[in-house]
């Protein structure tokens, strides 16, 4: 009997909130490689709702097995990375809290590696696409290594370990035709993620400008997961990790990053390389926030549960420490490639909570570790192959006999309702333990609220950011080919937000909706502006790249104060010119060019300002080069300086009367160059989008 989901409709919803299908016909039974069906695979096998994951869950552990060999050689995800040394140093001792000896001496550096690095693309894929960002760091202590892996977003997808490789199968590509390459925007993603509520928090994160970040040296971490820190006298409580860039978080628009990765493709490496090369070490603070048993379970939601975070107006966060990052690798393969990071190596004084998720985990990085070759498919060699039907969405590896057909490599899903599905009559664990509690698969009912805190996110998000949420949605969403996927999400984005779900489907020319019942009703949350990068970005221009276009006669006194100006504020000034050569100053003396502008479009400047005598301002009105560079910058809402004779470039490339505040023009050079590094240090010229723009 085919689920209901399986056509588009609601289907049911069921322990965890997720929508699955079940299926009662012998040939779609979703079994393991040895045959057995499948009875749940939703829950992994756990000591109670809330307790820890089971090792005799023999269906979790090949189900794993398997994902973590699928592919050769690089890393299944994570796969496109970026590594640096440095050292962290405490700045407050957090002895009473934890035995950890490196969280306990001020006066000692600890030597780290960290690598960043994208989620869904291969090795040789892009630096700017939306995606998540892995943010790992290995801690070298005295007492042992101490990996602390995780993203640049606080939340995750989903709530237990079992449903990852499903995640990311969906948003890899897709199997029957091998494209797109590290992007979401297609059905097989949005399918998934429309059948698991549990996602909607983290959907309005990945939609959001954190996606899509200005550089690795600003982008904020997390350690996503629940930990435990020990104190020596056994006390204990629940921690969350952060780190915070010095620089601040900063992105780019979606135009830009499109743009950029057409520039580009390792703008995020080559400026993490470059930086600690010239001696600017990025540096994040390192902050922890400190939950007593008492108040998580006061906690209005489960601190187990991943796809939740704890908002900073509840619990503070206290910046207890800095890491700098000041050498590049010597050899990229050696280090960067090779680095293993597993978050079960732990100090003392560090300890695991129950989250299913980080469960999952602490098995699932060193399996993959053990052989990036792979290897799992020796359960189809003849004399271990099972005699009875064996179906499943497991997929590749080394000597993979089968040839699996259709797109579809997950479960749930409505786009193969021909495929297999979970079934009650499958393998059930006997509920009765030796010693403890009965062993379940069950999700606690505290596990229910998928919707709450995605409704705070949105709310939390200045009126900007929450544009681009929906233009985020609308281009995904429009590369969506299935309708019934496109009605089942906008259904999601309705119970977060009337105006989100409005503004989505009017961007995509659609009122059809699919009605969706929650599992628990979504409540109405206080806003936390600590979410929003635009609320608490600092006035700064430091770490700021500021673009000049300049042509021959220019007054060289005038470049010249201008960079002195920029430099004092911290940031970087490089010259454009025509060619690479440079340009003539009206004394006759050679300027010689950063960037030719055929190289240097304005996408890869924070800020950009022009300089022309009245003949080369002519000049450059007849290259669409210059004019495109003029007008991109005012697209993606930069500030433009320009002197007296420049005014003919920007009118030709669309700009009169337009002017706004951020644009700028450059005649008193104090007065007005102060204006300009005030206005630039706002990073964007928000006010300007919603008349150039429209989502979608």
């Amino acid at each position: 009997m085919k689920s209901s989901r399986a056509t588009g409709s609601t289907g049911e919803v069921g322990s965890g909130g997720e929508l699955h299908q079940k299926s009662e016909k012998t040939g779609d039974r979703l079994t393991t490689n040895q045959g057995i069906t499948i009875s749940d695979n939703q829950n992994s096998l756990r000591v109670g709702s809330r307790g820890p994951a089971l090792l005799e869950d023999f269906m979790l552990r090949e189900k794993i097995t398997h994902f973590d060999h699928e592919r050769i050689p690089e890393r299944i995800v994570h796969a496109r990375g970026s590594g640096a040394h440095g050292y962290f140093e405490l700045t407050k001792s957090l002895r009473h809290l934890t035995k950890a000896g490196f969280l306990q001496n001020t006066a000692k550096q600890t030597e780290v590696f960290v690598r960043f690095s994208t989620v869904a693309g291969g090795a040789g894929s892009v630096d700017l696409p939306r995606d998540v960002r892995g943010f790992a760091v290995k801690f070298y202590t005295d007492e042992g290594n101490f990996d602390l892996v995780g993203n640049n977003i606080p939340v995750f997808f989903i709530q237990d370990a079992v449903k990852f490789p499903d995640l990311v199968h969906s948003v890899k590509m897709e199997p029957d035709r091998g494209f797109p390459q590290n992007a979401s925007a297609h059905d097989t993603f949005w399918d998934f993620v429309s059948l698991m509520p549990e996602s909607m928090h983290m959907l309005m994160w990945v939609m959001s400008d954190r996606a899509i970040p200005r550089s690795l040296r600003m982008i904020e971490g997390f350690g996503v997961n629940t930990f435990r820190f020990v104190n020596a006298e056994g006390d204990s409580n629940f921690v969350k990790f952060h780190w915070r860039p010095v620089l601040g978080a900063a992105s780019v628009l979606w135009d830009e990053a499109v743009k950029i990765n057409g520039a580009d493709q390792d703008f995020h490496r080559r400026d993490l390389w470059k930086a600690i090369d010239s001696g600017n070490f990025p540096e994040f603070e390192f902050g922890v926030q400190i939950i007593d048993e008492a108040t998580a379970a006061g906690l209005d939601f489960d601190i187990l549960d991943a796809t939740k975070l704890i908002p900073e107006e509840v619990v503070p966060l206290q910046i207890v420490g800095k890491m700098v990052l000041n050498r590049n690798p010597d050899n990229f393969f050696a280090e960067t490639e090779q680095v293993a990071f597993h978050p079960a190596n732990i100090v003392p004084g560090i300890e695991f909570s129950d989250d299913p998720l980080l469960q999952g985990r602490l098995f699932s990085y060193l399996d993959t570790q053990l052989s990036r070759l792979g290897g799992a498919n020796f359960h189809e060699i003849p004399v271990n192959r099972p005699r009875c039907p064996m179906r499943n969405f497991q997929r590749d590896g080394m000597r993979r006999i089968d040839v699996p057909k259709g797109r579809v490599a997950y479960e749930p899903n409505s786009l193969d309702p021909d495929s297999p599905r979970e079934s009650g009559t499958g393998f059930a664990t006997h509920p009765e333990g030796d010693f403890g509690p009965r062993k379940i698969r069950e999700r606690s009912e505290t596990f229910k609220d998928h919707y709450s805190q995605a409704r705070m996110f949105f709310n939390s998000m200045s009126e900007p950011e929450q544009r681009h949420i929906v233009s985020a949605f609308a281009f995904e969403l429009g590369k969506v080919e299935t309708p019934a996927i496109r009605k089942r999400m906008l259904g999601h984005l309705a119970i977060i937000d009337k105006a989100l779900c409005g503004g989505v489907s009017k961007a995509l020319g659609t009122t059809e909706i699919d009605p969706i019942k929650p599992a628990l009703e979504p409540r109405d949350l206080a806003p936390s502006p600590a979410l929003s990068i635009i609320k608490k970005a600092p006035a700064t221009l430091r770490g700021r790249k500021i673009g000049v276009l300049l042509s021959n006669g220019i007054d060289g006194s005038l470049v010249k104060q201008f960079r002195k100006a920029i430099e004092a504020e911290g940031a970087e000034m490089a010259v454009v010119c025509p060619k690479i050569g440079g340009v003539l100053l009206a004394d006759k003396a050679k300027l010689p060019a950063d960037h030719a502008l055929s190289g240097a479009p304005s996408v890869i400047f924070d800020a950009v300002a022009v300089f022309t005598s009245d003949d080369g301002a002519r000049e450059l009105a007849e290259e669409a080069s210059a004019i495109d560079w003029v007008r991109d910058a005012f697209g993606h809402l930069k500030v433009i300086g320009f002197n007296g004779p420049s005014a003919e470039l920007l009118n030709k490339a669309g700009l009169s009367g337009m002017f706004d505040e951020g644009i700028v023009k450059l005649d008193d050079k104090k007065a007005d160059f102060l204006t300009f590094i005030n206005a630039a240090k706002q990073q964007r010229i928000w006010e300007r989008e919603p008349k150039i723009r429209s989502p979608g």
